[in-house]
Formats: structure tokens, sequence, C-alpha cells
């Protein structure tokens, strides 16, 4: 079997695809073959699947970034709706709002309070124009109301770099990038961008628990195959999910990068993406960032 990845080698995405496809090979019997086809919105890859047999046997692991990244093309290329069909999601995992240790700001109501009050003066950074961290930055300038300057950056390392030497404020990433920096005590964690606090850091609030009302930012990653796989093989593989996401220590190594393990239903994985697009398509449009 075949699981495609939109991504390359051995990031956090890549990591979990491959303790799953490990613990899904087994309960199913068959060894997963992982390949890498990293590419802008996942076109690479979803061409390589769709280009296969309907048959289950090569799936696609699609993510939250896919679905930001629909709407940033004017015309994009595949249909994820209708040309995959959602199997199951792997797990959730939010990004992470952090400042400098040492920094006055002590909680998200600190940064803001200063944002608001001194209209574009704090800085907070982002990825390159069109990722979930930049998107999500974004959308949470517009749910929060308040008027800072997103200055963008390379690489996480480069955002770290700044808000060491206080260039910028606020950093907003995913906690895998950040957890070095939070075990040596150099980063706070003020906030997550999701609708409940994660079991990586259960003690931080999230931003909409601090006041800034409808904003809520996860991403996530799942197993999707291509449109007309039978459906007793996307049962089967379903139930085999369940089965390996609900395992202890699977949970646990996701957990250590982040990543709150789940299984859904199908349906339940469709609402989400189909959700996920129609926002990222409002913050987008509001935000003026220019499509391809």
């Amino acid at each position: 079997m075949r699981l495609v990845l939109p991504l390359g080698a051995a990031g956090v995405g890549d990591i979990t695809a491959r303790i799953i496809a490990e613990r899904l090979g087994d309960k199913l019997g068959q060894r997963f073959v992982v390949e890498n086809m990293p590419g802008p919105g996942g076109i690479v890859a979803g061409r390589a699947v769709l280009s296969a047999p309907a048959d289950g046997y090569t799936l696609l692991l699609m993510t939250g970034g896919i679905a930001s990244s629909v709407p940033l093309y004017n015309k994009f290329p595949l249909d994820m709706t209708k040309d995959f069909v959602p199997i199951s999601s792997m797990g959730y995992f939010d990004c992470l709002m952090v400042v400098n240790a040492q920094s006055e700001f002590k909680t998200l109501g600190d940064f803001l309070k200063v944002a608001r009050d001194e209209a574009g003066q704090a800085q907070r950074r982002h990825h390159q124009r069109g990722r979930v961290q930049n998107l999500t930055a974004n959308y949470f300038k517009q749910a929060s109301g308040a008027d800072f300057v997103i200055v963008p950056f390379r690489t996480t390392p480069d955002a770290i770099v700044a808000l060491l030497r206080n260039d910028v404020e606020m950093v907003i990433d995913f906690y895998a990038a950040l957890k070095s920096g939070l075990e040596d005590n150099k980063l706070r964690a003020v906030a997550w961008t999701g609708p409940k606090p994660s079991p990586a850091l259960p003690d931080v609030p999230t931003a909409l628990g601090e006041g800034v009302k409808g904003f809520e930012a996860a991403s996530w990653n799942a197993l999707y195959a291509k449109a007309g796989t039978p459906p007793q093989i996307l049962a089967t593989l379903n139930k085999a999910m369940q089965e390996v996401l609900a395992e202890p220590d699977v949970k646990k190594r996701l957990l250590d990068l982040g990543i709150d393990s789940k299984a859904s239903t199908p349906a339940e994985m469709d609402a989400q993406m189909r959700g996920d697009i129609t926002k990222w398509t409002e913050v987008i449009d509001r935000a003026g960032i220019e499509k391809r």
C-alpha cells in the first residue's frame, strides 16, 4: 500500500504519517510505502493519488494546510471535496502563541492591550503568506480587533531568534516547532488558537477563553482515498484507523509532537474540510491576500 504525503521528509507531518502507517499496516496485514511529494497546496501529491486506481491501495495524507490553500487560488486544480473521499482524521494540532520568557506580557490580554492602545506598534511574526500560521495571524487580527504589524520570516528559527532579541513581541506557530524553547524556559506560552486547551499544555488557555470571540483555528491531518473507492474498503480502513488511534502508545507518541490523536467518521472529516475552506476563504478575502 502507498501513503502519499504532500510534505517533505522528517517534519512533524511526515513523522506522524509514518507512525500511523506502521501500525495501520500491522492491522491490515499490509506493508505501507510512504512517499513524500511536497508541493504547493498538495497538488503534486493529490495528482499522484488520482493517477492510481480507486482500490484503497493508494492513500493521501490530507492536511489542514491543503484546506487553507484552496481559497488562495483563483482556480484550484483539484476538487478536494469531490476528487477524494475521507477515511478518518489522524489528529488535531493547534497553533500556540508564545512570547519571550522575559517579556512584560504575562498573558494574551497583556499583548492585546498594547496592540489596542498603541495601534500598529506590537509586532508578531508569521510564515510566508498563505501558510496556516500566516492565515491564523490574520484571523486573530480580524477577530480580536487589535492593530499590530505582521512581520514575515522565512523559517521558525529565524522568528524565534527575532523574538529572543525582542525584535518582535509574539510568535504563532505549531507546538512541535516551539517545544524546545518552552522546555528551555526561553519562551512563555500565552494561548492556544484552538477551541480548547491542548493536552500538550493543558494549563495554557485558549485565545477564545481569553476573550477573543469567535476565534478558533486548529489544523489537522487525515487519511483520504480517491473518489470511487468501494464503501466496504473505506469502512475497513476507518475501522483500522479507529483502533490504531486508540492505542495508548500511539496517542503518547503523537502527543509528544503536540498532536491530539483522534479518529473521525468520514462525514465528520468531510464537514471539517468544507468548513475550513469556507473559513479561510473569508479570512483571505478580508485580509486582501493576493490569490494565485
